[in-house]
């Protein structure tokens, strides 16, 4: 019993473990979103947005140092204690502990921390963004894999017809009911379709690599994907464009991170006009040292000196820039240009995303007709296709009009397939930009 037992649990496992992933479209984009680069360098980049910001917080805080030195004099120097000069020997340590705070600067460092904090914002929002079209790329790719699976698998559907037929052809022009050109007729469609199915096959591992690169899968693992999902109910949106429009503005990250952007480049004029103003400076500190003759002889202890001789000092120190080769002139201008830059980018942003908007409803309205009609057209085919097959079994057509008719079908269904696959994904990005996760 026991090792029944061990056997079954040995086989449930290779069993399972044998078995290969089918990645489903979610697990792809996030897969692709986990392992971007465009992720992780966006990521590296808000870190350098964060630590720019901790800087410009700190620029707001006091400064303080320590400082200690050791000086030997040989010679004819200055005695500290009794400031005559001897020709003396002698060593003096100094210690000191000294502070600095920024009391103004025509409240350019101010400025700066509102900026660095909008480039924090506006960083956050790039990743998210960088994350949202990495997974829409990512589903494209998708369902253009799920295409040409469903390409090749009509091919061979196809494929698997004109064998049968060509098997069928032959055995009544063995009986005399057909002639050798009709034979020749259907191996020429035999050709054709198998020519068709490699070549869809070899665009299916073009699109299966592509898939892996986008999403920086491993490269010596294999992969597979779910089938297409045809089963699609009509989905015609009347919902007025403008309005979509003005809800995404809200949460749109491309947009969110375009007017983050605005506002930082604000924040660097203020920064640059800062810089005219007068500085000043709150200065404090301690300093104290100890002193002895290098000829041997009695000199006061080390703790005693530092006590004795410490002294403070408190002062204010005012800079008021005069000219320095107008740096801070061209620094202003440049600020001002780079705010036109960015304000014609954002207006740029804004009409790329209302246009995509609007071309994404018009997508999903007509694909939605399409795909319904198409449904149709393909139903229609496909019963004119059986019995075009019966009347070129009964003599009534020619082997010609049968491909033809074959031909047309699995066009049908081609192209049955290819919008149904393109009503997904644009209903997937009008539901983003309808405020819904890109994935899940």
């Amino acid at each position: 019993m026991k090792k029944l037992i061990v056997t079954v649990f040995w086989l449930s496992s290779v069993l399972m473990f044998g078995q290969e992933k089918v990645w489903t479209a979610d697990e792809c984009m996030r897969y692709a979103v986990e392992h971007s680069t465009k992720r992780a360098k966006q990521e590296a980049q808000n870190e350098i947005y964060k630590q720019n910001r901790i800087e410009a917080v700190g620029g707001l805080l006091p400064s303080i140092n320590a400082n200690t030195d050791v000086t030997t004099s040989f010679g004819h120097v200055l005695d500290k204690d009794t400031y005559k000069y001897d020709n003396i020997n002698t060593m003096y340590n100094d210690y000191g502990i000294n502070s600095s705070m920024l009391l103004f600067d025509g409240l350019a460092q101010l400025s700066r921390v509102k900026m660095e904090k909008l480039n924090l914002l506006k960083g956050l929002q790039q990743l998210q963004d960088t994350k949202d079209m990495v997974a829409y790329e990512t589903l494209e790719l998708f369902f253009n894999v799920q295409y040409y699976q469903g390409t090749v698998k009509l091919a061979g559907q196809q494929l698997d017809e004109s064998i049968s037929n060509l098997k069928q052809i032959k055995r009544m022009e063995e009986l005399g009911m057909k002639s050798i050109p009709d034979v020749a007729e259907l191996q020429t469609k035999e050709a054709e379709d198998r020519f068709l199915l490699t070549k869809q096959n070899n665009l299916l591992i073009q699109e299966n690599i592509l898939l892996k690169e986008k999403m920086n899968f491993p490269i010596n693992e294999d992969f597979k994907i779910t089938d297409s999902d045809t089963v699609l109910l009509r989905d015609t949106t009347t919902e007025n464009i403008f309005e979509l429009y003005q809800k995404a503005l809200s949460y749109s990250p491309k947009v969110l991170a375009s007017n983050k952007s605005f506002e930082s480049t604000k924040m660097a004029i203020h920064v640059a006009k800062g810089r005219f103003f007068p500085t000043l400076y709150l200065n404090g500190g301690i300093n104290t040292y100890f002193s002895r003759l290098l000829d041997g002889s009695a000199y006061t202890p080390f703790n005693e000196q530092l006590n004795a001789n410490g002294n403070y000092y408190i002062g204010l120190s005012l800079n008021v820039p005069i000219f320095n080769g107008f740096s801070r002139a061209a620094q202003l201008k440049r600020s001002k240009q780079q705010l036109i830059i960015i304000q014609n980018e954002r207006e740029e942003t804004l009409r790329e995303v209302y246009s995509d908007i609007e071309k994404t409803v018009a997508d999903v309205n007509g694909l939605s007709d399409e795909y319904h009609y198409g449904q149709k057209r393909t139903e229609s085919m496909k019963t004119a296709h059986q019995v075009n097959q019966r009347k070129y079994t009964e003599g009534l057509i020619s082997a010609l009009e049968l491909n033809t008719s074959s031909n047309r079908l699995l066009q049908a269904q081609i192209e049955e397939l290819y919008t149904n696959l393109k009503y997904q994904l644009k209903l997937k990005l009008l539901n983003y930009y309808r405020g819904n996760a890109m994935y899940n």
